[in-house]
């Protein structure tokens, strides 16, 4: 397969768009599925939107990485927003799960960005779906991660059949992107920060950590999910 740099920038930029519009597709699907679509509530979606935007930007930025977006970044600067925003509007109600939809939904649609921008690139390969970027034939990482989201957006989906607590949807959603980021990575062309392992890797271990004692506490309570709409 053969990526030719006579691709616009433009199709990568269309990518992106869309997936913050499939992001936020999700998020407005699923807060209807819950009765929760207030004025307050969709607020929080455009902070989130636009932390994100913000973040991924910065991110990609701090790196060194050139051109394209960092989804670390983006989530990072989204979930700041939505805290800061929540404490303001005075929205007690968790919306983790909300937002673990439009992330997944977001970066399935959004990585194909990053494969026409030609950034997030893999290591070279001679595997036999392997795609030309950069001089070489390369692992097409991009994609991987894009396939990887769209499997995690529908173990969320078949997860909330069972009606679990509210913020269930969020634990698992970080467990399984740290998972896979972090493996995908091995496959990724980026330099090791310590004992082999890339920045990114550090971060997924400390947010899988993170997500796994929250998600196995949650779980422990059983909270049953609130019915009653939230404030705002």
């Amino acid at each position: 397969m053969h990526l030719g740099s006579s691709i616009p920038l433009t199709a990568s930029a269309l990518c992106y768009a869309l997936g913050y519009t499939a992001g936020a597709v999700a998020f407005a699907v699923m807060a209807r599925r819950r009765q929760i679509a207030t004025s307050g509530i969709m607020a929080l979606l455009a902070s989130g939107l636009i932390g994100g935007l913000l973040g991924a930007h910065l991110g990609q930025w701090l790196s060194g990485a050139g051109a394209g977006k960092s989804i670390l970044g983006g989530m990072a600067g989204g979930y700041l927003a939505v805290f800061l925003h929540k404490r303001f509007l005075g929205i007690t109600r968790p919306t983790g799960d909300l937002f673990a939809v439009a992330v997944s939904a977001g970066e399935a649609v959004g990585r194909w960005g990053c494969y026409f921008g030609g950034c997030c690139y893999g290591r070279p390969s001679d595997v036999s779906w392997a795609i030309w970027q950069h001089g070489a034939h390369r692992h097409p990482t991009q994609i991987y991660l894009s396939i990887s989201a769209a499997v995690i957006l529908m173990i969320l989906l078949r997860f909330e059949r069972v009606h679990p607590p509210e913020n269930a949807l969020f634990y698992l959603q970080g467990i399984l992107f740290c998972l896979s980021r972090f493996f995908i990575e091995f496959y990724r062309d980026v330099s090791p920060a310590a004992g082999g392992l890339s920045a990114a890797q550090w971060a997924c271990i400390a947010g899988l950590t993170f997500f796994s004692v929250g998600f196995a506490r949650l779980m422990r309570r059983r909270e049953p999910r609130i019915v009653a709409p939230a404030a705002g």
